[in-house]
This record gives C-alpha cells, sequence and structure tokens, in this order.
C-alpha cells in the first residue's frame, strides 16, 4: 500500500474529533510496523494519526476493540488509586460518527489517540537498573489488568506465542525443505527436536489450569515504555496492537530474551553471545515488585521458562523461515535468519545451564 500524501492525510484528520483545524503534520519514522503522524492542531493540542498495517493485523477494528478495552480499564483504576488518567494508558479518538477508526477509499485503515506530552522515548537498556525499571513497568501493566476477563480479547495475531503450533511448524518446514537448506542445518534441526518437550509447556499449562490467562503485550520492550522527560519514571505503556489473551510468562520471557542478551539477535560471533543471568534477575526483581502480589505460585516458579521458552520459540522461527527460503522476516543477507536462530540457540543452551539458579532466585523473591 502507498505511503499516503498531504492531502490524504489532511482528509484523515478531516474523519477524527480532533479539537480543531490541522496546523502542522510531521511523520514519525521511528516504527517499522505502521506509518505514524504526530498532528498539531490550533490551540497547540496534538494527536497521534496512525495507518495500522493490515497485511499483519487482519482485523484492525478488533484490534481498536481490545486496546479500547484494556485502556479504559486501566485509566478506571488510575483513577481509583489517584494515578495520572492523562497521560498513564492511551486514549483513543473517535471519529465524528463514533467509530475507533476508518478505512480510506485505497484500503487503509486510519485510528487515533491524544499525543502523550512530556514524556520520552528510549531505545535501548543501559544498566540493570534501567531492565530492573522495564521489568516493574511490565509488571505493573500486569497488575493493572489482573481483574481483567483476558477472554473478551481477541487475539490479534492468532497462535502468536504457541509455541506447540510453532514446532508444528517447523517439522513441516522441514520436511518440506522449499529452500533446499534443510542438509545444510542439521545440526540446529537436532537442537530444537531434542527440546520438543519444551515446547508445549506453557501452552499445556494454560489449558490445563495451571497457569491463568492474562492480557498480554507480546512486545515488552524499553521502546515501548513512555517516560517522564524529568523523572524518567514510566509513565505510559504503549503499542498494544498485540495486546491479547495469554499467559504473563509470554511478557516476562519476550523481556528477557531480548535484554539479558550480551549481543544483537544478528550477531554473527557467537563467541560474543552469552545469556547475562545478572540481568534476568534485575528484570525478574522489578516485574515482581510491579506485579505486586497479583502472580499465582506457579506463575512466579515457571518464569524462568517464560525466557527459555520464547528464546526457543523465536529461535525456532527464524530457522523455520530460513528452511522456507526467508519469506516472514526481512533479511540483509543470505544467511541472516540462520545466524539469528544461531544466537538464540546459544542463548538457550546458557539458560539450560543457570536455570537452577534462576529458579533458586525467583523463589527466593518470591517469599519476601
Amino acid at each position: 500500500m502507498t505511503y499516503p500524501n498531504e492531502q490524504q492525510i489532511l482528509a484523515a484528520c478531516d474523519r477524527f474529533s480532533f479539537s480543531g483545524a490541522v496546523t502542522d503534520i510531521r511523520a514519525n519514522r521511528t516504527g517499522h510496523i505502521n506509518s505514524t503522524f504526530i498532528i498539531t492542531v490550533e490551540g497547540g493540542k496534538r494527536y497521534t494519526l496512525q495507518i495500522l498495517n493490515t497485511s499483519i493485523f487482519k482485523d484492525p477494528m478488533g484490534i481498536m476493540e481490545n486496546i479500547l478495552a484494556v485502556t479504559e480499564h486501566i485509566r478506571a483504576g488510575l483513577a481509583a488509586d489517584g494515578g495520572d488518567t492523562e497521560r498513564g494508558t492511551l486514549r483513543v479518538v473517535r471519529t465524528r460518527e463514533g467509530k475507533l477508526g476508518y478505512t480510506d477509499p485505497d484500503g487503509r485503515f486510519w485510528r487515533a489517540y491524544e499525543f502523550v506530552e512530556d514524556v520520552v522515548c528510549r531505545l535501548t537498556v543501559d544498566s540493570s537498573e534501567t531492565f530492573a525499571r522495564v521489568g516493574e513497568a511490565f509488571g505493573d501493566f500486569q497488575r493493572r489488568l489482573s481483574n481483567f476477563d483476558a477472554s473478551r480479547l481477541i487475539e490479534s495475531i492468532p497462535n502468536f506465542h504457541n509455541t506447540k503450533k510453532r514446532y508444528a511448524d517447523f517439522l513441516a518446514a522441514v520436511e518440506r525443505n522449499a529452500s533446499g537448506r534443510a542438509h545444510l542445518v542439521q545440526d540446529e534441526i537436532k537442537f530444537i527436536t531434542d527440546r520438543a518437550d519444551k515446547c508445549s509447556l506453557i501452552v499445556d499449562a494454560l489449558a490445563d489450569g495451571t497457569l491463568p490467562l492474562r492480557v498480554t503485550h507480546n512486545d515488552t520492550k524499553l521502546s515501548n515504555i513512555l517516560l517522564d522527560e524529568v523523572t524518567e519514571e514510566a509513565v505510559c505503556i504503549i503499542d498494544l496492537d498485540t495486546v491479547m489473551p495469554g499467559s504473563a510468562l509470554y511478557d516476562f520471557g519476550d523481556s528477557i530474551r531480548a535484554g539479558a542478551a550480551s549481543a544483537a539477535e544478528d550477531e554473527p560471533d557467537l563467541d560474543k553471545v552469552h545469556f547475562l543471568p545478572e540481568m534476568f534477575k534485575a528484570y525478574a526483581r522489578g516485574f515482581i515488585k510491579g506485579t505486586s502480589g497479583n502472580l499465582t505460585p506457579n506463575e512466579l516458579a515457571m518464569l524462568p521458562d517464560g525466557g527459555y521458552i520464547i528464546t526457543l520459540e523465536t529461535g525456532m522461527r527464524f530457522l523455520t523461515d530460513y528452511l522456507d527460503g526467508d519469506v516472514y522476516f526481512h533479511t540483509e543477507y543470505p544467511d541472516h535468519n540462520l545466524v539469528r536462530a544461531r544466537t538464540q540457540f546459544k542463548l538457550v543452551a546458557e539458560t539450560e545451564a543457570y536455570m537452577p539458579e534462576l529458579r533458586a532466585f525467583v523463589k527466593e523473591l518470591a517469599e519476601q
């Protein structure tokens, strides 16, 4: 779908209940999925206007209903405990017809939020202290939604963290060998098949009630937390398109996969790739503090499994795409997905070695 011109952006603005005429349009190109514009209107009020990527998110109105339900629940909680109801969660702006978004004649789905003022967004974790604060923010997100019925939400990306299905998809990719590369990655294939029993751990625990169904964010990185520009305290969790039913272990694990690693996920030199137990501990400390007693004993005990399984799942997805001929993830060179898979498997192997220490640490935190 083509990028909109100024006339099309102005036409989209006119469909929403903005408080005045548009005086300025600024493109925000930091995101990779949706197209985002910062709109200023008469009087200086600002809005975030976006085109939702419907090639990834097939049910845009369903996603907006998810977001509205979750943000209204969080706002009610903020109002009850004296929190910042203006900045503490996203504020959806409806169209002039009262809808949560609309589709233009060219097939673009537009939606809008009130702009969150006086905040900054950081892209990288610079210390264990920062990572602990990330954990606390996402733990607080879980706390505020702990009494929300997650079954009300649609799956914005069906089976996103269904690791059991991801494993079945992987085996199918090995069988069809669309790229003709399977003979090159027999060690990597065996690495996954040797851990087949781990792939169903969270899915089965959700199914049998061992783990409760919760609202999950599914993209728990620092850049999705807006920080107060003066105090640097977490203000608002953003990027809620992947909010859906799941396990708190998914959100915990997603942060650990990236934040407790010594190198980027596409680092070709595996000697530079290590699991960092101290970063795991910092995040766990913050996350458990943020949840404030709202995790069950089983969830607490299985937090290390969250990091382990999400890392294994991600490596499996990279290898699946490599076997399929690099049709899903964007790649910069022929073996990019294989390099990514190998970094994840290195982290998985090192996590296994640390698992007794991680379990003991989480147990100690849970008992405090």
